[in-house]
């Protein structure tokens, strides 16, 4: 599968990916992109021997259906995601992460964003597609508000970090208001 936008295309990670997706997410000992993404966790580094085994596990038995890669030309820079928060009633959360530091602030995460819950909507029967993100991390918020996601939940001062609590943010786009937004662009 391929999905090609202007900036990036999003595809499954391959065998030959992987040394490349370890070394984006672990290979350094306290990541840039850790500080944006949920920081009030704690790091837990994976080996890569670890790593390589299970990932190239998961793309041989064909089990690595819920994420893809985020591709610049033949560049990986980071991958897109979903789980369910609660299957039985559709309720599913979409992440993406731009390991990169060079492809920040450059639209490349909104356009692989917009790919991707399109993507979610046109292959899942699902009402929503959502994303949970903290008050600290603007460049997130940005993206899912450009491609058209709402403010659905605001928890205050529940996520602290670096000596300070922040908000827990919660956004989303439902089927219909996707769809309307797909026809104004056409």
């Amino acid at each position: 599968m391929k999905i090609v936008g202007n900036k990036v295309t999003l595809k499954q990670i391959d065998v030959q990916d992987i040394s490349v997706l370890w070394e984006l997410t672990y290979g350094e000992d306290d990541p840039q992109w850790k500080k944006w993404d949920a920081p009030y966790f704690p790091f837990k580094k994976m080996d890569f021997d670890t790593f390589f085994t299970q990932t190239k596990e998961k793309i041989e038995k064909g089990e690595d259906t819920r994420r893809l890669g985020i591709f610049v030309g033949n560049e990986l820079i980071g991958t897109v995601t979903y789980y369910w928060e609660f299957k039985a009633t559709k309720w599913l959360e979409a992440g993406i992460g731009i390991y990169n530091p060079s492809y920040w602030n450059g639209g490349y995460g909104t356009e692989a964003l917009s790919l991707w819950v399109d993507h979610l909507f046109k292959t899942l029967d699902i009402p929503r597609v959502g994303i949970t993100t903290w008050s600290g991390n603007k460049r997130m918020m940005k993206a899912a508000e450009k491609i058209g996601m709402q403010l659905e939940g605001r928890m205050r001062k529940c996520r602290y970090y670096n000596g300070e609590y922040y908000d827990s943010i919660r956004m989303g786009v439902l089927r219909e208001e996707w769809e309307a937004l797909i026809k104004a662009q056409v």
